[in-house]
């Protein structure tokens, strides 16, 4: 892709290496030398990663790159190389359980990619060839091929629209597969080719393709075809998205299509949006490679101690070489320096298991499992559209626990987007009520002008909305979609709502819309005539120009072009005496919170018309810059038009969306909407949704305030010092350090439009402003909520990343239900769309996609916060149990001679992490409730108890160290004590060193698994089985390992110990002792606790009543 976009780039002529020319039907073209034959891909779609043969080599390669793994290995290998003190085995069976569980999840969800891939590339198709229809498999098909397609069937590769069965050459597809949006879209076959709809007629058709090299963006595409026909000249015609038809797509209420091949397998635009999406990393993760690293020093640490005091006490002679274990000649004759590295490699095998490897792997499950919770929970779950929540990704399940920024959009986000036609003015006169078809429709409003405009306005108006759209009708029995009236057989589609609502406004008040036939708009005026109009062009609504115009011709002749947009981008283009009339309705309906469409008209002369028909005509055959060319001529017909008038749509708010941004308010979030809605609207929105309340005061950094001179900034620096002084330099300074603490102040709202943005970040080079930005972000950070509006897609992405960006790196969340809210989806830390009726662009690649706006407040609240506890939890308790078990080995040395004498057996060293401790604290992960789900979301202010990565700071984790250390030295030192007299029985005999270890290991599981059923608030039948099933499993472990004698093993050293180590008193009373105090700090702790939550429970009681008995 990278090769491809250069070339574009590199290459000067019009046809050159970033285009590709497909020989339609694989028919030998008479010019011969004017085509190099190309090479293209085959069909075969290919999702999986892996093949039978290099899955191994390549899994273990992705493993490996992941530090512990990596390390793990090197231990193992030192294991094996070295004469270590532990067999290799202890740290081989970990690292090999590891990886065989990750391989086996991996190869799975490959083989699901494999069973899917199998299932679309061996699915048969029809192609046409010698005039007949061959089937063969999907993945066979190649770029040329023509393929037919019937109805209900979904297309195999991306297919240009030749023919169907439809007379007027057009077809309906449906493409939820790839971008959600399940209402039907209209395709249209190329002019000259929509004859063709037989076998024969089809394969005798010659003609050459030139479009772009294939690209991901799903509504974009360039090309044109060449069409050869016997003694005439060829016939060139432009292709764009509308003559494309998408793999993935499916074909509705068309009985069949034929279309030839221009993009197969991993070169579809579908393939091409599925190749994988940046990664996003938790702070968690961040956290976890921090604690590794302090781990990593203290196994270092404890290696080193252990050598250096190795050598001292071997400057002894005695304890050098006693005289029961005297040297070999080869020990004496290796050098010292190869001694002691080859020592401290031992102490580090050793001391390995303070890295808790397995941790890695539970991690994984715990997020992986966990997010089932979210897609499970029925609340989240909306009635309307029959679908819950869905998790995209599961790795950054507790990052939805410590957002501190909130970006959303308003339209379809904060509001229904479902349109309701309200009013419009015509000429500067209000209507508002149902018209008669003789006395008109107009209603004085205040100082507004009195009267009605005249009647041929009025129509003028009406027929403007009625042809100004891109709307379908579809009979009302064959699709789904919004029925206007009971009686009425069809329905209305649109991409777009507005236009419905438009439309159906125009209906209500007599002129109806009947739709398109043969290029032919019909709609039926008030005396119930019908009138036709040929559509000749359609100038596109696209977001930079935010307008669109339709040229069309009545049956009189006359030329007319209509256009409807934003009054920001009609006002300049039309009489400037004709705007104030107008936009002082404009500016009433935005502060009412309606969205606001202007119209306009201009009617063409022959001659101008043939110009901007010519004009339009080149820049659509042109195959590099079309959209540039487009625009151009877009701006140069939209020019010198007359006003009409205006229309006004209500948006209602999406239900409890105010709630919602109040909760999060509360649990200390900043809320910015990041909406492309005029300001008057947005700030109304934001007032209704309490995003501003009554007491904020509102700053403002739009053109009004700014202006349009040439000093303008210049009086942008006055606001921003103004503004910064105001905020930053008057404020005090928190002294109390609460987080979060700007939710104690005075509360400020910044509103700011795209134009002024524009300056802030890119200021002009005479400018002396160049910390503008600096200066905007403190601004922009001391304001409880921030409104911008007329926002770009990609402004709205260079909001959140400045915001990301900043000292601290906060926590970001985008949401957003459209096309237009996916660059700053993508951009923030998490992202969530919604959705919605703007399709489903936004939900596919977001990290999270919710039905409603309001669910955000339990995704966040609730499952975020438990998720965070349950992940810092996890990721401590695994640490401290670590450290609890590596410690006694560490004292146990200076109890041997450093002597590298292991203190556990290896079978303990091998099943401390994978069994006896490993599924209780993934229970936990999984069910701990430490608050109740409702308290949670009822009570937003507990969100910020966790804020800032609170559970996971070095506070905390210095807590379970010294915690670990504690429970460390007491195992060891516990059972030194007991061990002063070494017969613990009556009889006499003497205990040894692996009844010793044996013990202290009885102990630390039996500690580590009862803490962590202390820590357990919320107690399911799963936290009782696990818990209790892991000790007990211990136990029988124990005994079966030495109960029998094992064949494999070169020594029987843990035979019977176990069982004999239990006859005696003093071990049962010690081990339950020493169980005890390891937890009596923790129990302290927990009463202590609970004594001052009583305590503050029985003031609030006492200064409740107070007040009621004064």
């Amino acid at each position: 892709m990278l090769r491809r976009s250069l070339s574009r780039l590199c290459a000067g002529e019009e046809k050159r290496v970033g285009t590709r020319t497909v020989v339609v039907g694989h028919r030998p073209v008479l010019e011969t030398d004017a085509y190099v034959a190309q090479k293209f891909c085959d069909n075969r779609i290919v999702s999986s990663k892996y093949t039978l043969w290099n899955f191994l080599p390549k899994n273990l390669f992705e493993q490996f790159r992941r530090i512990a793994n990596f390390y793990f290995l090197i231990i193992f290998l030192v294991q094996v190389i070295v004469d270590t003190p532990t067999s290799p085995v202890t740290s081989g069976l970990p690292l090999f359980f590891v990886i065989t569980v990750t391989a086996i999840k991996q190869g799975y969800e490959d083989w699901l990619r494999h069973r899917a891939d199998n299932e679309v590339n061996k699915s048969n198709v029809f192609i046409v060839e010698n005039a007949k229809q061959v089937q063969k498999e999907s993945e066979k098909i190649k770029v040329g091929d023509i393929v037919e397609v019937k109805a209900d069937e979904t297309f195999p590769c991306d297919l240009i629209f030749l023919a169907s069965s439809s007379i007027d050459g057009t077809c309906y597809v449906t493409t939820a597969s790839l971008d959600g949006e399940s209402n039907f879209k209209t395709h249209y076959a190329v002019r000259d080719t929509t004859v063709l709809c037989t076998d024969e007629a089809i394969d005798a058709l010659t003609a050459t393709i030139e479009c772009e090299q294939p690209q991901p963006d799903l509504y974009k595409f360039v090309g044109r075809i060449i069409i050869y026909r016997s003694n005439q000249e060829p016939i060139a015609r432009s292709l764009g998205p509308e003559n494309l038809l998408l793999k993935g797509a499916t074909l509705k209420n068309t009985k069949k299509i034929y279309g030839v091949a221009v993009y197969t397998g991993m070169e579809t635009k579908m393939a091409l949006n599925y190749q994988g999406k940046s990664q996003k990393r938790s702070a968690v993760e961040k956290s976890i490679n921090a604690f590794l690293i302090v781990y990593l020093c203290i196994l270092l640490s404890k290696a080193t101690v252990c050598t250096t005091l190795k050598y001292v006490w071997q400057s002894n002679p005695f304890n050098d070489e006693p005289w029961y274990n005297e040297k070999t000649k080869k020990e004496r004759e290796t050098f010292k320096v190869l001694r002691m590295f080859t020592d401290f490699l031992s102490f580090m095998v050793l001391f390995n298991f303070i890295i808790p490897v397995s941790m890695y792997v539970t991690v994984e499950m715990q997020k992986f499992l966990g997010s089932f919770f979210i897609s499970w929970d029925k609340e989240m779950y909306d009635e309307e559209i029959k679908e819950g929540a869905l998790v995209n990704t599961s790795d950054l399940n507790e990052e939805l626990g410590q957002v501190e920024y909130v970006f959303t959009d308003k339209t379809g986000t904060l509001t229904e987007n479902s349109m309701e036609f309200i009013e419009c003015c015509i000429d500067g006169h209000k209507y508002k009520d149902c018209i008669s078809e003789v006395d008109g429709f107009s209603q004085t409003d205040g100082p507004l002008k009195y009267g009605k405009a005249e009647k041929s306005r009025e129509e003028l108006f009406l027929r403007a909305l009625c042809l100004c759209h891109t709307v379908q009708i579809k009979e009302a029995d064959q699709v789904d979609g919004l029925i206007g009236h009971p009686e009425r057989k069809y329905t209305y589609i649109s991409s777009s709502p507005d236009e419905i609502a438009l439309v159906k406004g125009a209906e209500k008040y007599g002129f109806t819309f009947l739709g398109l036939e043969n290029d032919f708009m019909k709609i039926r005026n008030q005396t119930n005539e019908t009138e036709m109009y040929q559509l000749l062009h359609v100038l596109n609504f696209d977001p930079v120009r935010r307008r669109m115009s339709v040229i069309v011709r009545t049956t009189t002749g006359k030329l007319l072009l209509f256009c409807k947009g934003a009054d920001s981008s009609i006002f300049p283009r039309v009489q400037q005496e004709e705007i104030q009339q107008t936009k002082v309705h404009v500016d009433r309906n935005a502060m009412d919170g309606y969205r606001t469409l202007c119209v306009a008209f201009k009617e063409l002369t022959q001659k101008e018309y043939d110009k901007i028909d010519r004009q339009l005509n080149e820049a659509k055959m042109a195959l590099q810059d079309r959209e540039e060319k487009m625009a151009k001529v877009f701006e140069d017909t939209e020019a010198d038009m007359h006003l009409i008038g205006a229309t006004a749509v209500e948006d209602r708010l999406q239900e409890q969306s105010a709630e919602t941004i109040e909760a999060l308010h509360a649990a200390g979030m900043k809320v910015w909407v990041l909406t492309g809605d005029k300001m008057e609207t947005a700030k109304s929105t934001c007032y209704a949704c309490r995003l501003f309340q009554t007491s904020t005061e509102l700053l403002e950094l739009t053109a009004k305030t700014v202006g349009e001179s040439e000093r303008k900034e210049d009086r942008l620096h006055e606001l921003l010092m103004e503004y910064h002084k105001k905020l930053i330099q008057d404020i005090p300074k928190n002294r109390g350090g609460l987080k979060r603490s700007w939710t104690l102040c005075q509360e400020y709202g910044l509103i700011i439009d795209g134009s002024t943005l524009s300056l802030i970040l890119n200021p002009s080079q005479d400018s002396s402003s160049s910390n503008y930005k600096n200066i905007f972000l403190q601004i922009c950070l001391k304001c409880t909520a921030v409104l911008c509006c007329r926002m770009a897609p990609l402004q709205k992405a260079q909001i959140v990343r400045m915001v990301k960006n900043t000292k601290g790196s906060p926590i970001t969340l985008s949401i957003g239900d459209g096309a237009n809210d996916v660059s700053m989806i993508l951009e923030a830390h998490v992202g969530i769309g919604i959705k919605g009726k703007e399709g489903r662009q936004a939900s596919r690649n977001s990290d999270y996609a919710v039905p409603k706006f309001k669910h955000l407040r339990k995704l966040l609240l609730a499952h975020g916060h438990l998720y965070y506890v349950r992940i810092a939890h996890l990721v401590q308790y695994f640490f401290y149990k670590n450290l609890c078990f590596i410690l006694p080995q560490f004292l146990y040395q200076f109890f041997c001679g450093f002597s590298q004498q292991p203190l556990y057996d290896a079978a303990y060293l091998t099943m401390y992490n994978i069994c006896f401790t490993s599924l209780p604290i993934l229970a936990y992960s999984l069910l701990e409730q430490h608050i109740n789900i409702d308290t949670l979301t009822s009570d937003p202010q507990l969100y910020m108890k966790v804020s800032d990565n609170a559970m996971l700071q070095w506070k905390p984790f210095l807590y379970w160290t010294f915690l670990g250390a504690f429970e460390g030295l007491v195992f060891f030192f516990g059972v030194y004590f007991l061990f002063q007299n070494s017969s613990l029985e009556d009889n006499g005999k003497v205990f040894g060193n692996w009844t010793f270890g044996t013990i202290v290991f009885t102990v630390l599981v039996f500690t580590v698994t009862l803490k962590l059923a202390l820590d357990t608030r919320f107690w399911t039948w799963m936290n009782h089985f696990v818990i209790w099933g892991s000790l007990a499993f211990y136990v029988f472990f124990s005994f079966f390992w030495g109960g029998v004698i094992w064949p494999f093993l070169k020594q029987q050293r843990m035979y019977f110990v176990f069982a004999h180590m239990l006859t005696s008193v003093s071990t049962w009373l010690a081990i339950i002792l020493l169980i005890f105090i390891s937890l009596f700090p923790e129990i302290l702790l927990i009463v202590l606790k609970n004594i001052k939550e009583k305590n503050h429970q029985v003031r609030c009681r006492i200064a409740v009543r107070c007040p009621l008995q004064a």
